[in-house]
C-alpha cells in the first residue's frame, strides 16, 4: 500500500484524502459544466439582448480562450507556491463572475464576465490535477483518474439538461440567468469545504516565484494568434476572410516562443513550460489524443442540440436530456476504465475509440431516418453507445499521460494538457459550427426545412467522426510507441503494466 503524503500541517489520512478529492472533483465538475450548460442559452441571450452570431459565439468561446490562457501559468505558480491558496482564490473569483454575469444588463457586461470566469475557471483546474497528483500514487491514480473521467463526463453531458431546465423555469427572455446563477450556491458550498478541509499538500518553494513574462507574453500571443480565426468563425456570409491571416502572426510567435523557452532554460532559468516535457512520449501522445478528441466532444453535443431545438423544433430542456444516456453510462465505463487501466494500458482507450465512432455514426443515421416523433429517443440510445466508447478514454489517457511525470511537475503538466483541451475545443466548435451554419446559409433561403437540417447535421458530425477517427490513429501510433520501446528495453512490462507504473 501506498503512504499517505505528508503535508506541512495536516497528515493526510484516508478518509481525508477522499475528502480533499471530492472537493477537487466537485469544482472541476463545476468548471466544465459551464462549457456545455451555457450552449442552450444562446438563444434566450440573443432574445434578451439582441446579440449579434459572433457576441453569442464569443460568449462560448471566450471563456475557452481565458481559461486555455490562464492554465499555464497558474499551473506553474501552483506548483511553486500554495495550490489550496490559487485553488481558493480561483473558486472566489468564480463566485463574483458568475453572480455578475447573472445581472449583466447588457452584452457588453457579459462578455466582460465571461471572460473573467474563463480566468477563474484557468486559475483553479490546474490545482485540482495538481492536488490529485500528489494525493495518489500507483494504482489508486488510475481509480482516482478513472472517478475523476466520471465525474466529468456527467457533468459535460449533463450540461445542456441543466441549462434547459434552467430556461424553462426562468422562461425564454431571462433564464439564461439561472445558467449563471445556479454557481452562486454551489461554489459558496465549495468554498466553505475548501478553506475548511481542503490539505495543504506540499511545503511551498522558498525561491524566488519564477514565472518566465517573456515567455509568458510570447505564450500569449500564441495562443491568441492561434484561436483568434475560429473565435469569429460562425459559418455565417458575414464572416471576414481575412481573419485567417492572424494564423501568420501564431506560427511567427509559436517560433519565438518556442526558441526563448530553449535559451531560457539553457541559461539555467525556469521557463514557462520545461519543453523536456513534450520529450516524454507518455505525455506528448496522450496530450495530442486528448486535445483531438475534446475538439470532437463538446461539438457532438453542441451540433446535437442544435438540431433538436432548430431542426426538430425540440424545448431546450427536452434537447439537453438527449445527452443523460451518454453521461450515466460514460460514468460507469469511465470508473471501469479507472480500474482496468493498469492491467491494459493504451489498448483500453484505442477500443472507447472505435465504440464511440459506432455511436457518431448511429447518431446522424437515427437523426436522419428516423421519423421526428422518435429521432430524440433514438439519438438518446445512440448516445448512451457513445457514452460507453467515451469514458474509457478520458479517464483512462489522464492516467498514461501523466505517468512518466514527476509530482512536482503535475499541476504544471496537468494544465497544458488542460490547454490542449481547450484549444481543441474552441477550434473544433468553430469548425463544427461553420460547417452546420454555411450548410443552412447555402441551402436555404432563411426558411430551412429538415431536410436542410439533416444535411447541416450530417456535415457537422463528419468533421466529429475524423477527429475521433485522428485520436484513433494518434492511439495506435502510442500503442505501436510502446512495444517497440518494450522489445527495446528487453525487460520492459507489457502494455497494461505500463500505467502500472504512475508515481
Amino acid at each position: 500500500m501506498s503512504q499517505p503524503p505528508v503535508t506541512r500541517s495536516i497528515p493526510v489520512s484516508e478518509r481525508h484524502r477522499w475528502r480533499a478529492y471530492w472537493i477537487c472533483v466537485g469544482v472541476a465538475a463545476l468548471t466544465i459544466l459551464d462549457l456545455s450548460k451555457v450552449n442552450v442559452g444562446l438563444p434566450s441571450i440573443e432574445a434578451a439582448f439582441d446579440a449579434s452570431a459572433t457576441q453569442l459565439q464569443l460568449i462560448v468561446a471566450g471563456y475557452v480562450l481565458t481559461f486555455g490562457l490562464t492554465l499555464v501559468p497558474a499551473g506553474r505558480i501552483g506548483d511553486q507556491r500554495s495550490r489550496k491558496t490559487l485553488f481558493v482564490t480561483g473558486l472566489s473569483l468564480f463566485l463574483v463572475t458568475s453572480l455578475v454575469a447573472a445581472i449583466a444588463p447588457n452584452i457588453t457586461v457579459l462578455l466582460v464576465a465571461r471572460l473573467l470566469q474563463g480566468v477563474a475557471a484557468g486559475i483553479q483546474m490546474p490545482q485540482v490535477l495538481g492536488i490529485i497528483q500528489e494525493l495518489f500514487r500507483g494504482k489508486e491514480r488510475g481509480k482516482a483518474f478513472g472517478l475523476f473521467g466520471a465525474t466529468i463526463g456527467l457533468a459535460t453531458a449533463f450540461g445542456p439538461t441543466l441549462g434547459g431546465l434552467m430556461i424553462a423555469i426562468g422562461g425564454p427572455t431571462d433564464g439564461w440567468r439561472g445558467i449563471f446563477l445556479i454557481n452562486v450556491p454551489l461554489v459558496i458550498i465549495a468554498l466553505v469545504l475548501a478553506i475548511w478541509f481542503l490539505p495543504v499538500t506540499r511545503r511551498p518553494s522558498n525561491d524566488p516565484l519564477s514565472l518566465d513574462p517573456v515567455g509568458l507574453s510570447l505564450f500569449a500571443v500564441t495562443v491568441i494568434a492561434l484561436m483568434w480565426p475560429f473565435l469569429f468563425t460562425t459559418g455565417s456570409p458575414s464572416d471576414n476572410p481575412a481573419r485567417w491571416w492572424v494564423l501568420v502572426v501564431f506560427v511567427l510567435a509559436l517560433i519565438g516562443f518556442l526558441s526563448w523557452e530553449r535559451r531560457y532554460a539553457a541559461s539555467g532559468n525556469q521557463p514557462l513550460v520545461p519543453l523536456a516535457l513534450f520529450g516524454v512520449a507518455s505525455f506528448r501522445n496522450g496530450i495530442s489524443l486528448a486535445s483531438v478528441y475534446f475538439a470532437a466532444m463538446p461539438s457532438m453535443f453542441l451540433l446535437t442540440t442544435l438540431y433538436l431545438q432548430d431542426g426538430l423544433g425540440l424545448e431546450a430542456v427536452f434537447a439537453g436530456m438527449v445527452s443523460i444516456g451518454f453521461a450515466l453510462v460514460s460514468a460507469v465505463s469511465s470508473w471501469i476504465g479507472g480500474n482496468l487501466v493498469n492491467r491494459l494500458g493504451r489498448p483500453l482507450v484505442v477500443a472507447g475509440l472505435v465504440l464511440l465512432l459506432v455511436g457518431i455514426a448511429l447518431l446522424v443515421l437515427v437523426a436522419i431516418t428516423t421519423p421526428p416523433e422518435i429521432t430524440p429517443w433514438a439519438m438518446a440510445g445512440a448516445m448512451a453507445i457513445a457514452g460507453a466508447g467515451g469514458g474509457l478514454v478520458v479517464s483512462p489517457n489522464q492516467t498514461l499521460t501523466l505517468m512518466d511525470i514527476p509530482v512536482r511537475q503535475g499541476g504544471l503538466a496537468g494544465s497544458v494538457g488542460q490547454l490542449g483541451q481547450r484549444i481543441g475545443t474552441a477550434i473544433g466548435t468553430a469548425v463544427t459550427l461553420s460547417l452546420f451554419y454555411s450548410t443552412i446559409f447555402r441551402e436555404s433561403d432563411g426558411k430551412p426545412d429538415l431536410a436542410v437540417y439533416h444535411h447541416a447535421y450530417g456535415y457537422g458530425m463528419l468533421a466529429v467522426a475524423v477527429l475521433i477517427a485522428v485520436a484513433f490513429g494518434i492511439g495506435v501510433a502510442d500503442l505501436g510507441s510502446r512495444r517497440r520501446r518494450r522489445g527495446q528495453d528487453g525487460t520492459g512490462p507489457v502494455d497494461g503494466d505500463d500505467a502500472a507504473a504512475v508515481g
